[in-house]
């Protein structure tokens, strides 16, 4: 695995741009991917579940960009069903897309049943092997769920997209990826904004001339980090995107290290040990 500020090598030689835009929660998926294809992001990230792709699929499709400059990611849910049910989720979300293949399929959250787990994971890999999709990987799951998958036998994720910002930096997940040759990816890397008020990242933005925003998202690429802002907000969109000209030196990478809340109380979203008990 290998990295870039501009890009990460998935599995399979795939590459992936480490700065995306993320639609979960839009308000408008069609005009805010617009207007994030316009800014010069290339990597969107949706999911069925987020009951948007169609928006996105039609953003994608008035860019007149070539497919080849774009890297697009979809979600399917691994709650119940078999292997036929997860294969009919993902082809959902092509049509929805419009799109012959995505460039990356996740597992949206684990799954506590061993069948149901075996079953979506088969599904992807033959997606995979079918060209549906560049690449395969899962999100939210911890390290128990990654170590299971990898006692299944077969291919390994190529990505890990789980919550992650400086209130919960989740140090021992990224050693389990590390030690797998899994990539890291972060939804919600700015903590839906509840970090951003944090007096530090502000003295640390101050000095480079920046948002804190913009110090929190240099922070998750020299990390190594995929992360994928959200926002409808042109100019923030814009701005989250706007990275280039300063680094984070020793001193700022210690102290954003010093805002992470231990025992999970930095935590935002569900637990994913809980989400397929609730999930429909």
């Amino acid at each position: 695995m290998t990295h870039t500020d501009d890009t990460v090598l998935l599995d399979g030689g795939v590459a992936m741009p480490r700065l995306g835009f993320g639609v979960s929660e839009s308000r408008d998926a069609h005009a805010a991917v617009a207007e994030a294809l316009a800014q010069g992001y290339r990597s969107i990230d949706t999911a069925a579940v987020y009951e948007n792709e169609t928006g996105v699929g039609a953003a994608l499709a008035g860019s007149g960009l070539p497919r080849s400059e774009l890297f697009v990611t979809t979600k399917v849910w691994n709650v119940d069903g078999d292997r036929p049910d997860a294969l009919g989720a993902a082809r959902r979300s092509l049509d929805r897309l419009g799109l012959d293949h995505v460039d990356l399929l996740l597992v949206h959250w684990p799954n506590d049943d061993l069948g149901h787990c075996l079953s979506t994971w088969e599904a992807m890999e033959q997606l995979l092997a079918e060209g549906r999709t560049r690449a395969v990987g899962v999100s939210n799951f911890r390290p128990s769920h990654l170590r299971r998958l990898r006692s299944l036998g077969g291919r390994l994720p190529a990505l890990n997209q789980v919550e992650l910002h400086p209130h919960h930096q989740q140090p021992e997940l990224r050693a389990v990826h590390a030690a797998l040759g899994i990539v890291t990816g972060a939804w919600s890397p700015l903590g839906r904004g509840a970090v951003l008020g944090e007096p530090v990242l502000a003295r640390i933005a101050d000095r480079h001339g920046v948002t804190p925003a913009q110090v929190v998202l240099r922070w998750h690429l020299q990390q190594g980090t995929v992360a994928v802002p959200k926002s409808d907000d042109a100019g923030r969109i814009a701005a989250n995107r706007d990275l280039a000209g300063f680094t984070l030196d020793g001193a700022d990478l210690d102290a954003v290290a010093a805002l992470h809340r231990t025992d999970g109380r930095g935590r935002i979203g569900p637990v994913p040990d809980r989400v397929d008990r609730i999930a429909s």
